[in-house]
């Protein structure tokens, strides 16, 4: 859950032309770390350009160009998984890398936006834009700001996580995988009848320690519905155990709060970590 979240504007058509640069860093999925910089490109701002960012020639006039911050970048983002959404930002980083004839850095770039078509079916053809998958995650950001950019991305990311139950490594291969070979990521299935568990409505969220279709097919063998997401007739959520023990001080994942904000209506949901569910198994 270690990586951080790229985000570039530039001042015209041309990539090269970096006018601000924003780097978040996301340690345990919580952000630890933001850092952002105006850039003097160095070259001309185009209207358009100034009407979506609203950065002007007069606000660089003194800031440091991309040479002069390629240490601080390489320093962010050197060797680290580098979420960005959709290629833009790469190009452009690589694009200044060539203007000012300055090493490469090495990176593991992973795009949020190929992340959230496949782990989410609407987007998948369509609507796979930043600002439209913030609006339907319900991420709150400010758009074409380079450092609120880059935390969108990395929020993307962290809700793809929770709600597929891939981890961080297993989206690096699945991200840039061919959209037909991937399964869908619903896990839902009915429960055995016969199963001590029967009647039970399971919902998984967090880090499992075992791949969540096989905790799915477990808790389907011993009764239990189980569903992607909290909803009116869920009965047990089930909290990965590494979650669990980092709660004290971090945010819950939205199928948490969900089931807490049911509970605190009047459902009757039972919330329980990894280990004491697998051993309520053992049992039934």
């Amino acid at each position: 859950m270690d990586f951080v979240a790229l985000d570039v504007e530039t001042s015209n058509p041309d990539l090269a032309s970096i006018c601000q640069i924003g780097v978040v860093t996301f340690s345990n999925g919580v952000i630890v770390g933001k850092w952002q910089s105006l850039v003097n490109p160095e070259d001309y701002f185009d209207g358009m350009n100034v009407h979506i960012h609203g950065i002007t020639e007069e606000q660089v006039a003194d800031a440091p160009n991309f040479h002069q911050i390629h240490s601080d970048l390489k320093r962010l983002i050197g060797n680290k998984v580098t979420v960005i959404h959709t290629s833009f930002d790469k190009v452009a980083l690589s694009r200044a890398i060539e203007k000012y004839n300055l090493p490469l850095i090495d990176c593991h770039w992973l795009d949020s936006a190929r992340v959230a078509r496949r782990a989410w079916e609407q987007f998948r053809s369509s609507g796979y834009g930043l600002s439209n998958v913030a609006r339907e995650l319900n991420i709150n950001f400010e758009h074409h700001n380079a450092v609120e950019d880059a935390r969108a991305a990395g929020e993307i990311l962290l809700r793809a996580i929770d709600h597929s139950g891939k981890n961080l490594d297993e989206w690096m291969i699945r991200a840039y995988q061919p959209m037909s070979t991937l399964t869908k990521s619903s896990i839902a299935r009915g429960g055995n009848p016969d199963g001590a568990l029967a009647g039970e409505i399971i919902v998984f969220t967090g880090a499992l320690n075992i791949p969540r279709s096989q905790a799915a097919e477990l808790a389907a063998n011993a009764g239990c519905d189980v569903a992607d997401s909290v909803n009116k007739k869920t009965t047990l959520l089930v909290v990965g155990d590494q979650d669990i023990r980092k709660l004290a001080g971090h945010e819950k994942s939205s199928k948490h709060r969900k089931a807490e904000d049911s509970i605190a209506k009047g459902q009757s949901i039972r919330i329980l970590g990894e280990s004491d569910f697998f051993r309520l198994l053992d049992v039934a």
